[in-house]
């Protein structure tokens, strides 16, 4: 296949001032020196990756007393929570270049507070994240969540204790964006299908492929690179609920896939290697629809409840995800999460509002995918830059559990404890055996949880043509549901190639 690039349009003031932050520096080295920065003696300088790496090595030093950690991005400094910490290994944090900061609730009493909502508020259009910046559970409703759900919701948080979490009011509809690099394109039962490629890899057997997400996945087998061309690749794994990934490998294994995403304008950002998120850090975010836009990671491990397109009375879990407020639009589904230094962090997932607008916006993480998969990203493996499945401290990947996730829902496990892997009753809502292995989800939707016709739309997929469909590249074809169209799509639709770029 010939490697053509997609000219991806990048519109607006916010994707303009992404490019402008991006690009200049898209491919340079981000050498950060040691000196003293001001606000905290003794504390480096550090860019993002380094702090991630920085605090996985603190938590293990601090063991119980740590209590997550963020990036201050204007300092460039690393901030770690520690609760009741001994002096020295208080010492030794602060001697390792990060700010040591004392606070109330500890990581177990987090993840408790994160079980209970789980337990009790596992309610349609609701998440919930740890921030570390306030040592607290962020809960978010959307404008779904009124009356007797509301009340509930907000007597689980209050029960929580008034220094262990918030509660705030989202006015947009959590759902997937599904319709964001490169646009992809399938059929399904009931009209087109449209996504976003995150990231090209290598997947276990040496063959070409890429990640998207997984309700991308579920609901549609075989993907194009134009709106009405032949397919050129085909889903051979797919996670949703639960996890948020796909694994779909290239039909022609002389396929040349890149390790780059595509930010628009002939500009490409070679990616190197998976990373965990850091919270504070920014990102950048790449989708078909809406192109190129950046924010900061504001959570991690969070657990988001979509409301079942294939079941009125049903909840689709989503765990141990990156929350940010870069905004997203339909067909922005699976597209790219990174770093201005190169390293693959997540596949967009969904949440609310847009990029009029803004809102929050879910990420499934890359090292999650990569461990379960098998496949291999840029020069590293699949755990590259990753430090393990959940050993970044902030519960990036906590919920991953390596290959955990071969079963519906058994991710459960990892993370299970922080809201993230709560999640068994996400994927396993889908009926626990429906995704049993890894394979099984070839088949458009046959992992998907809600039964034989999910391939039309698994989850919250929005009957293959609903939500993805929107923001497509000919608002002709939209044939979803309404309240998921975006009919923005003029970026990279139906020019973009696989091949050149995500």
């Amino acid at each position: 296949m010939p490697k053509r690039k997609a000219a991806i349009a990048v519109g607006g003031v916010a994707a303009l001032g992404a490019a402008a932050l991006l690009l200049p520096n898209a491919n340079a080295s981000q050498d950060q020196n040691d000196a003293t920065a001001g606000g905290a003696a003794g504390a480096k300088t550090l860019k993002a990756s380094d702090a991630s790496d920085l605090a996985a090595q603190l938590q293990k030093i601090l063991g119980e007393a740590f209590a997550g950690s963020y990036y201050d991005s204007g300092k460039q400094q690393l901030v770690v929570n520690v609760v009741n910490g001994d002096d020295n290994v208080v010492v030794q944090a602060k001697k390792a270049g990060a700010v040591v900061r004392q606070v109330e609730n500890s990581t177990a009493e987090l993840k408790a507070a994160a079980r209970t909502l789980k337990t009790k508020a596992t309610i349609p259009g609701t998440s919930w994240a740890v921030d570390p910046r306030t040592d607290k559970v962020l809960v978010t409703a959307d404008s779904t969540v009124t009356g007797a759900k509301w009340d509930r919701l907000e007597s689980t948080v209050q029960s929580l204790g008034s220094g262990m979490a918030t509660l705030k009011k989202s006015s947009g509809t959590f759902k997937t964006f599904v319709s964001g690099g490169d646009a992809i394109f399938s059929q399904a039962q009931g009209g087109n299908v449209r996504c976003s490629l995150g990231f090209n890899v290598t997947a276990s057997d040496g063959s070409p492929a890429f990640l998207t997400a997984g309700h991308c996945g579920v609901a549609a087998k075989d993907w194009s690179d134009s709106q009405n061309g032949q397919p050129i690749a085909t889903v051979d794994q797919a996670k949703f609920p639960g996890n948020d990934f796909s694994l779909v490998k290239y039909n022609d294994p002389n396929t040349q896939a890149p390790s780059e995403v595509n930010v628009g304008n002939g500009q490409t950002v070679q990616i190197g290697q998976a990373a965990d998120a850091t919270v504070g850090a920014t990102v950048f975010r790449m989708g078909s629809t809406t192109g190129l836009h950046d924010g900061q990671v504001t959570g991690l491990d969070a657990t988001v409840n979509f409301q079942s397109e294939t079941d009125p009375n049903g909840v689709d879990t989503v765990t141990g995800l990156i929350q940010t407020n870069v905004c997203a639009e339909p067909g922005d589904s699976g597209g790219s999460l990174f770093t201005q230094d190169g390293s693959a962090l997540g596949l967009t997932s969904g949440g609310s509002g847009d990029c009029t607008s803004g809102g929050e916006t879910f990420f499934q993480p890359v090292t999650t995918a990569l461990q379960a998969t098998g496949a291999t990203l840029g020069n590293g493996g699949a755990g590259d830059g990753g430090n393990g499945a959940g050993d970044g401290g902030n519960g990036a990947g906590d919920e991953a559990g390596a290959g955990d996730d071969a079963g519906a829902g058994d991710q459960a496990g990892a993370g299970d404890d922080a809201g993230a892997g709560d999640q068994a009753g996400a994927g396993d809502q889908a009926g626990a055996g429906d995704g049993a292995g890894a394979g099984d989800h070839a088949g458009a939707g046959d992992q998907a949880g809600a039964g034989a016709g999910d391939e039309s739309g698994a989850g919250d997929q929005a009957g293959a043509g609903g939500d993805q469909a929107g923001g497509g590249a000919d608002p002709a074809d939209q044939s979803g549901s309404a309240g998921h169209q975006s009919g923005n799509g003029a970026a990279g639709d139906g020019s973009s190639s696989l091949t050149g770029s995500h």
